[in-house]
């Protein structure tokens, strides 16, 4: 059965007059006859009766309008899905997160994407180590991951986001809380807590680069995956922290933030995604990620 068909069955009925149809539908009378005849010997059923002062719909006629109707706009609606579809504004995006990144971006984005692409199903993934999130981007766990780089795979593209410095996390009692700053020199005595060593964590390495920079191996105390947990430990008095600055969004008490003195190390923050994923709304995402963000700097990565 032809959509066009139905679509001129809808209009002779709901205008109970074949001229007016036609009219309405742009084309000439006797066509739109012929359409409706063929129609009613495809369906072996009558759907109008015809007299020469008017046309009624047959009991069938009636019943076939409703269904009509419906078909009509399940048709619509298909084809609008099927072009949000392929404009990116519909499908299910998992999204990792780095550990300051989950308090600092994540809450922002997840606003911004459900405001402006309500169609596109969340689900974000907080607290994620980088090795951890580009196996789960290789696998296919995540679409897009938000992480420290370097990353060392030719299958994933990672675009720069910006750049931050490290700051110190301190106990709100220690004696240095009270500064403006503090030297990391200053904190060469003091045990330190740190994300995890042996090449699990980018910022584990810079912390250790900017303390010998200052001229001291820290003192490691503990190693915790995730930020919040970090933050705790130093909370408790159990040791010193370096940081991304971003982390200073998330609060805890008996936690103080400082800026450390002086050149300090940096961290990138990169957004990643597979090289041959070419799905609309994962590329609809991640710009409008650059954008909130404030741009991005593709970097070229290096197979292992």
């Amino acid at each position: 059965m032809e959509l066009r068909r139905i679509h001129y069955f809808i209009a002779v009925a709901e205008e109970c007059h074949f001229g007016r149809a036609a009219a309405r539908l742009q084309m000439a009378q006797p066509p739109l006859s012929q359409q409706i005849k063929h129609l009613e010997a495809e369906m072996g059923v009558t759907l109008f009766t015809r007299s020469t002062r008017k046309v009624e719909l047959t009991p069938a006629g009636e019943r076939f309008l409703d269904r009509a109707r419906q078909i009509v706009l399940s048709v619509d609606e298909a084809v609008d899905e099927a072009v949000r579809v392929a404009d990116g504004m519909v499908g299910t995006l998992a999204i990792g997160f780095t550990g300051s990144a989950t308090y600092d971006l994540l809450p922002s984005l997840a606003r911004v994407l459900r405001a402006e692409l309500p169609g596109i199903e969340l689900d974000l993934k907080g607290e994620m180590l980088t090795p951890d999130q580009v196996s789960a981007l290789l696998d296919g766990t995540l679409d897009l991951a938000f992480l420290r780089p370097p990353v060392r795979s030719a299958d994933i593209d990672v675009r720069v986001l910006r750049r931050e410095p490290l700051i110190a996390v301190l106990p709100e009692a220690h004696p240095l809380a009270g500064r403006a700053k503090v030297k990391l020199a200053d904190l060469r005595d003091e045990p330190f807590i740190t994300y995890p060593s042996h090449h699990r964590s980018v910022v584990y390495e810079s912390v250790i680069d900017a303390c010998q920079r200052s001229g001291f191996a820290p003192s490691l105390v503990h190693e915790v995956g995730e930020t919040s947990t970090l933050v705790s430990f130093v909370a408790a008095g159990l040791g010193v922290a370096l940081v991304p600055a971003s982390v200073q969004h998330l609060k805890i008490t008996g936690a103080h933030y400082l800026p450390l003195a002086g050149n300090t190390e940096e961290v990138e923050l990169a957004l990643a995604t597979r090289v041959d994923d070419r799905s609309p709304h994962v590329a609809r995402v991640r710009a409008r990620a650059e954008t909130l963000i404030g741009g991005a700097r593709r970097v070229r990565n290096r197979s292992r």
